[in-house]
C-alpha cells in the first residue's frame, strides 16, 4: 500500500477546510489550495477559530491544536501540490469544473499519488476518465462538518484498483472516522436518501402544506432529527442540494427526483442558505427568520 503523508487540498470553502482540519489534526502535512487565495486566507483563519473551539471544549490539547495548525500550508497552485502523497478535490459540485481540475492537476503531481474526490453525487468513474490513473482515483465523501461527524463514505470507479481502497480505508481509519463502502451509483448512499426527502420538504412548502417552521418542527419533534430539512438545506446549501437533485434525476431518469421548482427559483434568487444569509431563513437578524 501507498504510505500517504502529505495531503493536498483543493477547494478552501466550508468541506475543503474541514478536510484539511481532521488530516492536519490527525498527523498529516496538509497543503491548502483554492483558486482565490483570498479563500486561503479566509479558511485559515475558519480552521484556527475552529480548533480553538475545541481546544475550549475539552476535545482536543492545546498543544495538539497548534502543532495541527502549524501542519497546514497554503498552496497557490496546482504545482505546489506535485509531492503529495493523496490530493482531495473539495471544489464545486460541479462535473466539468472537477475534471477540469482533474486533468491539470494529472500532468503535475507525481505518478504515485492517490487522487480522490470529496462529490457527495457525481459519478467516481466519469471523473476518473479525465485523469492519467483511473486505477488511482477513488471518492472520499466527507460529512458536513468533517471536523465533527463520524463517517467517510468511500465510492470505488470501475477502474480503482484494490491497493487504492485499502490505502484509503487506512487512511479513513487514521482520521478516526467510519467508513460506509458505497456502489458508484448517482448521490451514492447518504444523499440517495437524504436529497430526496430534503426535496420533498420543499415541495411541502411549495405547495402550502405548511410553513418552513412547522415543517422543521415536525420533522425535529415528531421523527427526533437534530435539524429540521429545510434548516438542513441551508447549511448545506441550497445550491448544493439542486446540484445532487438534478443528478439523481438525470443519472436514474426517475420523476421521483424532480427538483422541486421552489428550489429552482431559491438558487436563481441566490438565496444559498447560511452562506449567502438567506435561504428559507433569513440570516441577518439576532436569530433565523423563516422567509415563507
Amino acid at each position: 500500500m501507498a504510505k500517504i503523508k502529505t495531503i493536498g487540498v483543493i477547494g478552501a470553502g466550508q468541506m475543503g477546510n474541514g478536510i484539511a482540519h481532521v488530516c492536519a489534526l490527525n498527523g498529516y502535512d496538509v497543503l491548502l489550495n483554492d483558486i482565490e487565495g483570498v479563500r486561503i486566507v479566509a479558511a485559515l483563519g475558519i480552521i484556527e477559530g475552529n480548533l480553538g473551539r475545541q481546544v475550549a471544549k475539552g476535545m482536543v490539547e492545546s498543544g495538539a491544536a497548534a502543532s495541527a495548525f502549524a501542519r497546514i500550508k497554503p498552496a497557490k497552485d496546482f504545482t505546489s501540490l506535485a509531492d503529495c502523497d493523496l490530493v482531495v478535490e473539495a471544489a464545486t459540485e460541479n462535473q466539468a469544473i472537477k475534471k477540469e481540475i482533474f486533468a491539470a492537476l494529472s500532468k503535475l503531481v507525481n505518478k504515485d499519488a492517490v487522487l480522490a474526490s470529496n462529490t457527495s453525487s457525481i459519478s467516481i468513474t466519469g471523473l476518473a476518465s479525465s485523469t492519467d490513473r483511473p486505477e488511482k482515483f477513488i471518492g472520499l465523501h466527507f460529512m458536513n462538518p468533517a471536523p465533527i461527524m463520524k463517517l467517510v463514505e468511500v465510492i470505488r470507479g470501475i477502474a480503482t484498483s484494490k491497493e487504492t481502497f485499502e490505502t484509503t480505508k487506512t487512511l479513513v481509519e487514521s482520521l478516526g472516522k467510519t467508513m460506509a463502502v458505497s456502489e458508484d451509483f448517482p448521490a451514492f448512499i447518504v444523499n440517495r436518501v437524504l436529497m430526496p426527502m430534503i426535496n420533498e420538504a420543499v415541495y411541502t412548502l411549495y405547495e402550502g402544506v405548511g410553513s418552513v417552521e412547522s415543517i422543521d418542527t415536525g420533522l425535529k419533534l415528531g421523527a427526533n432529527h437534530p435539524m429540521g430539512p429545510l434548516e438542513l438545506a441551508d447549511f448545506i446549501g441550497l445550491d448544493t442540494c439542486l446540484a445532487i437533485m438534478q443528478v439523481l434525476y438525470e443519472g436514474l431518469a426517475d420523476t421521483k427526483y424532480r427538483p422541486c421548482p421552489l428550489l429552482v427559483k431559491y438558487v436563481e434568487a441566490g438565496w444559498l442558505g447560511k452562506k449567502t444569509g438567506r435561504g428559507f431563513y433569513d440570516y441577518s437578524g439576532p436569530a433565523p427568520a423563516p422567509t415563507r
